[in-house]
């Protein structure tokens, strides 16, 4: 056998008359390095470290089994730091109820309640191309298929990234289908190898590779790493598109590691994961409709260094899971079910005391918020389906331990807003938010007023229909807003009540956006609630769209961050809880902010010197405007897009910005022809999906 060998592997080369390798839009002076074999090619980049470079080889495949991985090196300045390791795709496939709801927007949908399969993706390298756009190169390999994918495996190159962003791109004619994807990197030799990760409590681990069966682990910041003398490369998923929607954000294990996982991935491997069971709750997956070519991401960061050092870099690019500070802008985020409020009072109850109950003292999910850098967190108490039929003193002693709690838990440099998701009387799911404490009950008797004075709690509302709620707001200074628009319990809203006084009304906000549902064939997260905003915008009303994130509970160890997005707020200051927070409202209010995942930052927006939420003179001609936008990114940008209505129709104008590097700053300046536009946004995306969006400016 040993003598066979040798001569085995000579012929390998003459069996490769399948992958043609097309070098057609290869440009070298583009400045990335392309080696070609007869069996592969390698091309080197420029990185923060040096010259790092991918090593590809294409040996054809025997029935299921590689006969050698697909990449043969990968490493730093000549050096190696992995060499054979072998990308494999596997797909969740499940069904979708179309029936359901509104069929491809559903939430409310349990496909692993339903009977599902797991399929390996297998790569027969089929034709080849390489191609190369100023800062970008892209290698396109045909011949990925799995029962119902087919597609290729692409590799996309950045200058001056360290990283290799490699995505099988695939499709399936299946009907109604929803599926998820692992993506695993598999090492025959694993010899003085470490596996690297720092866990959910921010600890690092760094032990030697051991044969054993495959384990999930919980990590911090998605990703793991191995190691070898040489360097170690970094397994990381987009942060926010990965993570397809949840009513809870456990840290439900989105890596893993060892042999034979799930008994479809020979030997060792390490990988990424989506949890099939989520929540266990409502878990949509994500949607492949028929004909949709699926992108499917991850990230390979290759350094010189150990896994850990590399992790320290792979953290930089979501600013170690935080928002960072933007001069002149505070943070707002909305929307948590944690129930702080029903706790205490359970607690107290519970360990019969008056006092602060044990364990709530400096409750976690408030020094979580402090550590990602969110400066004010809007709640959701009292979500509970009996909250509405409480009689006026239950629910005014539930009010009053919120109000003085998170009076107790703000401080100069945080500040905790009271606010509910009611759910009665305007139809669908809203939430409300006052400028300050206000005590309102939400069943108003026949013989009851709307307003009364009880003693120990002053001034006090019974609202028992839509125009009782839109009364307390205007005398209240209130606003409130749809939430999750036209999915989950808002389906069919706001469009449902559009042409009512309270949503007409100025304080009635608009919508709120979150990344819900997820269909990787889009390149942007959201489009379901940026369609939404369009559309408010050209039934002729100045309503905004603020992020909310819509989670229950939040502890220590969770996994927060990539279900995150944060208003980032026109502030000079964070108020002080006991002077109110009107500023907070009237920010909202006017549209002076922006939302945005966290990676990318529009610091400044204005089409000829109005700002979002601002009106432009009729007096400019608006066939000659000017837009003027500061971005600031950590991944290299996609592109930012330009989008305007007349009041019937949505006009979209793309930038392309693959010019970007990382880490880079820009002032762009645009001339527009507005003519017949009645309003004008703008948003951004990055290479991982990540983006933020502005508020309209508009147009008399």
């Amino acid at each position: 056998m040993n003598k066979l060998t040798p001569f085995f592997l000579s012929l390998l080369p003459s069996l490769l008359i399948a992958a043609e390798i097309s070098t057609t839009n290869f440009d070298e002076t583009d400045g990335f390095e392309l080696t070609s074999r007869s069996d592969g090619l390698a091309l080197t980049w420029e990185a923060p470290e040096g010259k790092a470079h991918l090593d590809l080889q294409f040996i054809p495949r025997r029935g299921n089994n590689a006969a050698l991985p697909l990449i043969r090196e990968i490493g730093i300045n000549g050096v190696v730091a992995l060499s054979d390791v072998d990308p494999n795709y596997l797909f969740w496939v499940g069904d979708r109820d179309l029936t359901l709801r509104d069929g491809w927007e559903i939430f409310f949908d349990r496909v692993p309640t339903r009977p599902y399969a797991v399929e390996k993706g297998y790569l027969i390298p089929g034709d080849v191309s390489i191609s190369t756009d100023e800062d970008r190169a892209t290698i396109i390999l045909d011949g990925l298929n799995s029962t119902h994918f087919s597609g290729s495996l692409v590799f996309i190159l950045y200058h001056g990234s360290p990283f290799v962003h490699m995505e099988a791109r695939v499709s399936t004619e299946r009907p109604a289908t929803a599926f998820l994807y692992h993506v695993g990197l598999a090492k025959p030799n694993i010899e003085g190898h470490r596996l690297e990760w720092i866990d959910s409590f921010n600890g690092p681990h760094s032990e030697p590779v051991i044969e054993e069966t495959a384990n999930i682990y919980q990590t911090r910041y998605r990703s793991m790493a191995l190691s070898s003398d040489n360097g170690s490369v970094v397994i990381s998923p987009f942060p926010h598109q990965y993570l397809y929607p949840l009513d809870f954000a456990d840290n439900f294990g989105y890596n893993w590691a060892g042999n034979e996982y799930l008994d479809m991935i020979d030997g060792f491997a390490w990988g990424v994961r989506q949890p099939p069971m989520g929540d266990r709750r409502f878990v949509p997956w994500v949607n492949a409709q028929p004909g949709s070519q699926q992108k499917l991401g991850v990230l390979l960061f290759v350094s010189s260094q150990s896994g850990l050092e590399n992790l320290e870099v792979v953290k930089q690019y979501t600013h170690n899971d935080s928002f960072k500070p933007l001069p002149g802008y505070k943070t707002l985020s909305s929307h948590y079910h944690h129930e702080h409020s029903m706790d205490f009072i359970n607690q107290q109850r519970e360990q019969t005391t008056d006092d602060i109950p044990i364990g709530l003292e400096n409750p976690d999910f408030v020094k979580f918020f402090k550590r990602m850098g969110v400066d004010m967190v809007h709640m959701a108490e009292f979500h509970f389906g009996a909250t509405p039929q409480l009689d006026t003193r239950e629910r005014l002693a539930q009010l009053d331990v919120m109000h003085k709690e998170f009076a107790r838990l703000s401080n100069e440099e945080f500040l905790l807003i009271p606010g509910e998701e009611p759910n009665v009387h305007f139809g669908s799911h809203w939430l409300s938010m006052f400028p300050k404490p206000v005590n309102w009950v939400l069943n108003r008797k026949n013989d009851q007023p709307f307003e009364q004075t009880i003693e120990e709690y002053g001034t006090v509302y019974h609202v028992g229909s839509a125009q009782d709620v839109l009364t307390l707001l205007e005398k209240e200074s209130g606003i409130a807003w749809t939430a999750h628009p036209r999915v989950k319990g808002s389906t069919g809203f706001p469009d449902g009540y559009k042409d009512q006084e309270f949503f007409t009304s100025n304080h009635f906000l608009g919508s709120a956006w979150k990344a819900m549902p997820a269909d990787y064939s889009r390149e942007m997260l959201g489009w379901r609630v940026l369609d939404l905003g369009d559309d408010m915008a050209n039934w002729g009303n100045h309503k905004y769209i603020l992020g909310e994130v819509d989670i229950f509970k939040i502890y220590e160890d969770y996994e927060l961050f990539g279900t995150m997005n944060v208003n980032y707020l026109k502030l000079d200051k964070i108020p002080h809880y006991e002077d109110g927070w009107q500023s907070v409202l009237d920010t909202l209010s006017s549209g002076q902010f922006f939302v945005s995942t966290g990676e990318v930052l529009i610091s400044s927006f204005d089409i000829s010197g109005r700002e979002s939420g601002e009106t432009l003179s009729a007096s400019i001609d608006y066939s000659s405007v000017t837009l003027n936008a500061n971005l600031e990114w950590t991944y290299p940008l996609a592109y930012l897009e330009v989008v305007s209505g007349d009041g019937t129709d949505v006009y979209r104008q793309r930038i392309d910005m693959s010019d970007t590097r990382e880490f880079g700053a820009r002032n762009l300046t645009l001339p527009l022809d507005l003519s017949n536009r009645k309003w004008i946004r703008i948003e951004v995306w990055d290479i991982a999906r990540n983006g933020a969006f502005t508020q309209s400016v508009w147009l008399e």
